[in-house]
């Protein structure tokens, strides 16, 4: 059975790529001054989510060893090619996929 606490940070993975996702929409955009770029639905959205990630991080962390967190958080890489190639129609290239099995193998090897 899966420990909460890695349940949460893995919530919180989700979280915050969503959060990138969001944020790269916004930056794709022109905007006229500023002022717009910044305060636009999108952006506070973007780092509201991002804020949100952050303190479910916390609460993760307060059940996980330390060592734990940097490989569990690691998943947002395949999750982020995943939602870029759904929301921005990116490619899955070659080397995405296999930069993304070689993190899957060091996760692997990191749990033997």
């Amino acid at each position: 059975m899966m420990n909460k606490y890695v349940i949460l940070l893995l919530l919180s993975v989700v979280i915050a790529s969503a959060s990138q996702i969001l944020l790269k929409k916004s930056a794709m955009k022109k905007y006229d001054t500023i002022l717009q770029e910044y305060l636009n639905p999108l952006v506070i959205i973007g780092y509201g989510l991002m804020f949100v990630s952050l303190v479910v991080t916390m609460l993760a962390y307060g059940g996980l060893e330390y060592k734990n967190g940097p490989v569990i958080e690691s998943t947002s890489y395949l999750l982020i090619m995943f939602l870029s190639a759904i929301f921005f129609k990116e490619k899955i290239t070659k080397k995405k996929v296999i930069g993304n099995a070689i993190i899957l193998l060091g996760i692997f090897v990191f749990y033997l």
